[in-house]
């Protein structure tokens, strides 16, 4: 199977954006990291694509997937035969918001359920 052409718009620390890249080196996936807030041109570029201003936002082979969650991507991916699936798990929480957007007093939850 060949490699997706993959551009992520993205946020240097941002849970979402983490749960993107998490997701793709799970699928051993080459990926463009585009930093949208350090480099104006690239969430420029991002509104453009996705026609809105939220992201993450994640182009695969020329498809737009807009504000989309690291868990939506591997549905999306799995569901459209871009990979197969594997057993490994992601190295981060893959749908998970910002720190900042967090309600305060929510514990963060990394997939343990009581």
């Amino acid at each position: 199977m060949s490699k997706p052409k993959i551009i992520a718009y993205l946020k240097p620390t941002c849970g979402w954006s983490n749960g993107v890249r998490a997701v793709l080196r799970k699928y051993d996936l080459p990926f463009e990291d585009r930093d949208i807030i350090n480099d104006p041109a690239q969430r420029q570029e991002m509104i453009e694509k996705s026609g809105q201003m939220l992201s993450p936002c994640v182009e695969i082979n020329g498809h737009m997937l807009p504000d989309i969650s690291g868990e939506e991507v591997e549905a999306w991916m799995l569901a459209n035969q871009i990979v197969t699936p594997n057993t490994r798990q992601a190295d981060a929480p893959t749908n998970q918001p910002c720190a900042h957007e967090m309600p305060q007093g929510t514990p963060l939850n990394f997939g343990v359920r009581h």
